[in-house]
């Protein structure tokens, strides 16, 4: 497993008096760390050398015990007591559950810092399990539909578990793309209410979606962000008695920042419009209650926090909205009895399923069960309470190294992706960072470093620390 010395690390040694740097074999210096060891007059003793005979670079404090050598927060054993964190670094670890066993089932963490979770979750070894079974009952049975379609409904139910909804007012597809088309053609825009509330901090797919329902009727209005954020104020003067459905991002893709969920769904419903969120961008990384919150619909991907693969993703629909909804975006398993084979009669299901369309995405609902289990089996308010820690640290980091910071700086605003302003070419930084073995999503002029469950302080520091070196180049 390759250890990490960063910046912060060699600080600390210098502070402490020690005048080496011993490093182990699998060990890696960021160049941040290596020119700190410059400035303190610190030496590096190299994997394999006779650490007695080691002797100070030139520089190096006389008075320094040789006895000593410093050994990294990171590398220690879990018994050995940890360095004193500064404010914000998140603490000594998560309560709640095992960061160290969790690490031990994402085999990427073995060889990189994965930071990219806003855009795709790393696989860890229960994901790929889940894709062999597939594999094997496909492999063995060749056709095995009974149990498949069971998997898609097991897939919708650990979904349900997650926004504490009923496994009936869940659907699948394969998108939220095609999520929200249909939805869209379920609705009627031949009325007074044909007016569609959207912000400007959407994902493309959403916006362009009410776009291309114009045609049916459909009034789109956006609202604009202002630095970065949407304000609540302007749902208030935006949404009025014409609005149908309003609707509204969890977090915003960019630069993290987080909605105010149960405030904009009071104000939109004391207008008689839907609230529709989509919660792709957050959905895993804090407690959802879509009972307690009174959304109407939400819709989400699986690829990100909920540690799944593209191909797939679930709508919710509030039990009492459905019978009045007739999605013109339909398929056979949209139908009440999908295998009664009637190509004469629109039959929609009584539940949610009637939002399903045609042939369910069966390898990826293996997936995704997976995935969600695990969101579960920990539980989103633990999640939460770890990234949030996480997310301080990131800020604080950033902060200290001079960086432009394009997300919340208040905590309480935003989700586990931090965003820093690195110009126009952020592909350049992000293959840069995947050089230095940090997996990180570039956007726009961001780099976005999105932290999980199983990220440590240390995994942002040396992340930070060569983000510092690629600007300075």
């Amino acid at each position: 497993m390759i250890n990490y010395v960063t910046g912060e690390d060699i600080e600390a040694l210098a502070k402490s008096g020690n005048s080496r740097l011993v490093l182990g074999p699998n060990d890696r210096l960021t160049g941040i760390a290596r020119e700190n060891c410059e400035r303190y007059g610190i030496s590096i003793v190299a994997p394999g050398s006779d650490t007695s005979a080691a002797s100070p670079r030139s520089g190096a404090g006389s008075h320094a015990s040789p006895a000593a050598s410093f050994v990294p927060e990171s590398f220690r054993p879990s018994s050995a007591p940890a360095r004193v964190p500064r404010a914000g670094s998140g603490g000594s670890g998560p309560e709640g559950y095992d960061i160290e066993a969790w690490r031990a089932e994402f085999p990427i963490l073995k060889e990189a810092v994965h930071l990219a979770n806003c855009s795709q979750s790393p696989q860890c070894d229960r994901t790929r399990a889940a894709a062999e079974a597939y594999l094997d009952s496909w492999g063995h049975m060749g056709m095995d539909w009974d149990r498949w379609v069971q998997e898609v409904n097991l897939a919708k139910a650990e979904f349900a578990r997650i926004i504490n909804a009923d496994p009936e007012e869940v659907a699948v597809g394969t998108s939220v793309s095609e999520i929200t088309s249909t939805i869209a053609s379920a609705l009627d825009f031949g009325g007074k209410r044909r007016k569609v509330v959207v912000t400007d901090v959407e994902f493309p797919t959403v916006g362009l979606v009410w776009l291309a329902n114009e045609k049916y009727g459909a009034k789109v209005q956006f609202i604009p962000a202002k630095n970065g954020m949407i304000e609540l104020d302007d749902y208030s003067r935006t949404v009025d008695k014409d609005t149908l459905i309003t609707s509204f991002c969890d977090v915003y893709y960019y630069n993290g920042f987080k909605q105010d969920i149960a405030a904009i769904t009071e104000m939109v419903h004391a207008q008689g419009s839907l609230a529709y969120l989509d919660a792709y961008q957050g959905i895993g990384t804090h407690p959802i209650d879509v009972k307690a919150l009174d959304v109407d619909i939400l819709s989400s991907g699986n690829l990100k926090y909920l540690l799944g693969i593209p191909g797939i993703a679930f709508v919710y629909v509030k039990k009492e909205l459905i019978p009045y909804m007739r999605p013109a975006f339909t398929g056979w398993f949209g139908q009440e009895n999908p295998f009664a084979f009637d190509i004469h009669h629109l039959d929609y299901a009584s539940d949610a399923r009637r939002f399903d369309n045609g042939t369910p995405p069966v390898l990826t609902s293996y997936i995704a069960r997976a995935g969600m289990a695990i969101i579960n089996e920990i539980g989103t308010e633990a999640i939460q309470a770890w990234t949030d820690r996480l997310s301080e640290h990131s800020l604080e980091g950033g902060r200290r190294r001079g960086f432009d910071i394009a997300s919340p700086q208040d905590v309480r605003r935003k989700a586990p992706t931090t965003a820093f302003r690195v110009g126009s070419d952020s592909h350049a930084v992000e293959v840069a960072l995947r050089e230095r073995g940090i997996v990180a999503s570039a956007r726009g002029d961001v780099i976005r470093f999105a932290h999980h469950f199983f990220t440590k302080p240390e995994d942002l520091d040396y992340a930070l620390d060569c983000l510092a070196e690629i600007l300075k180049r």
